[in-house]
């Protein structure tokens, strides 16, 4: 194990809260084990962790992640997913295959929609080239949360969406009965709609979409069309 990941463990160890770690796992639905420790303390614990060792090189990064994608406790998981921000600047084409690990491998929620819009969504801003051949072959693959993240990777994007690249993915799964695949549609529909109202209403009325994935999408829309 690379000595930042055992560092990091010693810190989280030192700091783990047993009554917070049984109510954190039973959210999560009995899936993870925890430390127990919340949001605000992880941040304040990162920042002494990053004031005491130096950021290790980016070729690094991969053995790191997967030292802590390896671990029990998903706080490690959470520090994991933001590590790789830090290096934006050197991330590489082959960067796309450390995200794939990540969303693919203790998939839930709490960090594939992190990964998504933070990670894959910078990622094809800088490689747009990629974004056809990798969400082609995610949408292929049959797992939901590489195809969660085609829909959701561009929730940043506003007025630089690719409108017909996000439509072609909710048609493509509309049908799907998977909960977080309806919800990722209408995820993404609503935050679309913040930036284009009448284009998210027509494509909903246009389209046979679930009514879930309806419901979510069209939230807040009339506020904004009044």
């Amino acid at each position: 194990m690379h000595t930042f990941s055992q560092k990091l463990i010693d810190l989280y160890s030192q700091n783990r809260n047993p009554e917070t770690a049984v109510w954190a796992k039973k959210y999560m639905r009995d899936q993870y084990e925890f430390f127990g420790i919340s949001s605000p303390e992880r941040k304040v614990l990162m920042k002494v962790f990053f004031a005491e060792n130096l950021l290790p090189d980016y070729n690094e990064l991969q053995e790191i992640i997967e030292d802590l994608w390896n671990a029990s406790e998903r706080e490690l998981q959470y520090f994991a997913m933001t590590l790789p921000e830090k290096y934006k600047r050197r991330w590489g084409m082959e960067f796309v295959e450390l995200i794939e690990f990540m969303v693919t491998n203790k998939s839930w929620w709490d960090t594939v929609d992190f990964i998504a819009s933070h990670l894959a969504g910078s990622y094809f801003k800088k490689f747009p080239n990629m974004i056809e051949p990798k969400t082609t072959e995610w949408m292929q693959s049959g797992n939901i949360w590489l195809q969660r993240v085609c829909i959701i990777f561009q929730l940043k994007y506003k007025k630089q969406i690719n409108e017909n690249l996000l439509y072609s993915f909710c048609e493509e799964m509309k049908d799907s009965k998977e909960f977080f695949i309806q919800k990722a549609i209408g995820w993404a529909l609503r935050e679309y709609s913040k930036t284009n109202p009448e284009s998210v209403l027509a494509f909903v009325n246009e389209t046979d979409l679930k009514p879930l994935s309806q419901r979510e999408a069209t939230r807040i829309i009339y506020k904004k069309i009044k």
